[in-house]
């Protein structure tokens, strides 16, 4: 069964701007239970679906999400939430959490192409510019988001792998148990920002949100690798 694009969920739900971390919270949960329930079904799913899911996956995470931490870092403005991030960016390098994810890749027989690339280049590209904006309460937002949607992700991933043959699990048992303490942390790092530094009135909080989500859309269906398949048929 072709997985379905037009089932994600595209849209936050309307509320007015909030600057506390409750409502944001309340927010973030929101958003990753509609995203996790528009994930295919592993089993529904061809070989070569789920070989490109997680070959899409590792392309974006292997060499980014550390940028990405390391961004939220340098725009935080408390020691508390840098603190945080500080010691969540030394997990990831001091575990080296990138070699635990080739390693599921390569067991998966899902090292990234030429084409999974691409499938997520664009938007891949409007994250790292956003990260570089070095916004520090919507950076927090966006990782705290991303966190809590990894952390369910997980069970998903390492059914896709399963389903490939793979053994190697180590990527996604860590990330299962360790994600739910770092989206923890995370909110606690958000809530000292707003404390000392609240957002504009009318700053988009979930700027880096929306963007990311658009980014795992790009990673579950590979809809702009398709989009680009077409165009270039159409010319033809």
């Amino acid at each position: 069964m072709e997985p379905r694009p037009e089932t994600m969920i595209s849209t936050l739900p309307e509320h007015p701007i909030v600057s506390d971390e409750s409502s944001l919270e309340a927010r973030i949960e929101y958003a990753i239970d509609s995203l996790m329930a528009s994930l295919p079904d592993p089993e529904q799913l061809s070989a070569e679906q789920r070989r490109s899911l997680i070959a899409r996956y590792t392309a974006v995470l292997e060499g980014n999400f550390i940028y990405w931490m390391t961004g939220a870092y340098l725009a935080a403005k408390t020691e508390a939430a840098r603190s945080i991030i500080a010691e969540k960016l030394h997990e990831e390098v001091r575990d080296s959490h990138p070699a635990m994810l080739r390693r599921f890749a390569l067991a998966a027989q899902a090292m990234p192409t030429e084409s999974d690339v691409m499938a997520v280049h664009r938007r891949l590209t409007s994250v790292r510019l956003f990260v570089g904006r070095l916004r520090g309460v919507q950076l927090i937002v966006m990782m705290a988001f991303f966190e809590g949607f990894i952390q369910k992700f997980m069970g998903f991933l390492g059914r896709l792998g399963t389903r490939q043959g793979s053994l190697e699990q180590e990527y996604t048992d860590v990330h299962g148990v360790c994600d739910i303490a770092h989206t923890r942390e995370l909110f606690r790092a958000l809530a000292a920002e707003i404390a000392a530094r609240p957002a504009e009135p009318d700053a988009n909080l979930f700027e880096g949100v929306e963007l990311l989500r658009g980014l795992i859309e790009a990673i579950v269906f590979g809809t702009e690798a398709k989009s680009q398949r077409t165009q270039a048929t159409a010319v033809s």
